[in-house]
């Protein structure tokens, strides 16, 4: 009841703040938007690069906002703050989905409203900018398939299953590995017994946007499953500290590590070989591209201008990209690159 109570009071806290959403703010001439994530990572490092060279390229100002601790409240406060400013278009990443539709449908009655990275297809967000987190989970499980040819028992990390992202990276691992048909719309529950005649997903830890949560979680799966052969990290921070766990534990040469994501660790790590690869996003364009969609649709002639921007089916999919140790370090390059270093 308390946290219904508190999201009625958001509600109405927003409904006060939103008559100037859509308006400007502070008599600027130029748009205003507003990229809000789920955490403050290095990821969204990369992310922010390409938010501010579209923002200049396509001359609107852009609030950038990353929750500390990516909890899903915090993230609704930044939400409520940034409506409150007086943004006209909002990119977001929903923490909480399921429970954030009525907040959504709000601030995109008033403001344009899409989403990046995950997805909350049950809003009225206009369009979504990002991988396809379960073709990208089975193209993450392929690795491990490379990684370990013989199978075996594997653990999974992920941030959270509370997101549209995380669930469909995990399904597609695990519809990959037991070769199961395609389907983005399968969900196996946290505690499902999974396994074939070569393939068994033991456990997956949740990890709450936590480091040292998410290395506890590997040192504790390394010092109860000796048979353990393979470690699957499926946010950003979570292959470098499986890294870290697995090589204290002396089990470099048994333990197959496969990341997602494009973190320096774990990339210094492909390159090292001590991971066998990682399934890469582009940060950089959802930060570019997110913030040059809602400038084209705040320039759009109405709804029918704008609907015409967005493609049928509500999507603008940014490709995933597979990494292995002999194409880690052009990709590294380039990365840095994007981001002047």
């Amino acid at each position: 009841m308390k946290l219904r109570a508190s999201f009625v009071c958001l509600l109405a806290l927003l409904a006060a703040a939103m008559g100037s959403c859509g308006e400007g703010g502070g008599g600027s001439a130029r748009p205003r938007v507003a990229f809000v994530t789920n955490c403050a990572v290095d990821f969204w490092a990369v992310a922010q690069a390409g938010v501010e060279a579209a923002a200049a390229e396509y001359g609107v100002d852009a609030m950038i906002r990353m929750p500390p601790t990516g909890t899903a409240e915090e993230q609704k406060r930044q939400l409520e703050d940034v409506v409150a400013a007086g943004v006209q278009g909002v990119a977001v990443t929903p923490k909480d989905p399921d429970n954030m539709t009525g907040l959504l449908n709000r601030i995109a009655d008033r403001c344009v409203l899409i989403t990046h990275d995950s997805d909350a297809p049950k809003s009225d967000r206009l369009c979504y900018i990002g991988v396809d987190n379960y073709d990208a989970g089975r193209m993450c499980g392929k690795l491990v398939k490379e990684a370990m040819p013989d199978g075996g028992p594997i653990v999974i990390l992920v941030g959270t299953l509370d997101q549209d992202n995380a669930r469909g990276r995990r399904q597609g691992v695990i519809d990959e590995l037991l070769d199961r048909s395609h389907d983005p719309a399968r969900f196996d529950p946290q505690e499902a017994a999974l396994k074939n005649d070569k393939w068994e997903i033991r456990a997956t830890f949740t990890t709450q946007m936590d480091a040292q949560k998410a290395k506890a979680s590997a040192q504790d799966s390394l010092a109860r499953w000796s048979d353990i052969k393979g470690m699957v990290g499926l946010f950003a921070y979570e292959p470098p500290v499986i890294l870290d766990a697995v090589r204290a534990a002396g089990r470099l040469n048994d333990v197959a590590i496969v990341g997602f994501d494009e973190d320096a660790a774990t990339l210094q790590g492909v390159i090292d070989g001590e991971i066998f690869g990682t399934v890469v996003q582009n940060p950089y364009e959802y930060g570019y591209q997110s913030v040059k969609l809602l400038a084209a649709l705040l320039a759009a002639d109405g709804e029918a201008g704008r609907a015409a921007l967005v493609p049928e089916g509500g999507n603008i999919v940014v490709p995933a990209r597979q990494i292995r140790k002999d194409d880690a370090r052009a990709f590294w390059d380039d990365l840095n690159a994007k981001l002047g270093k």
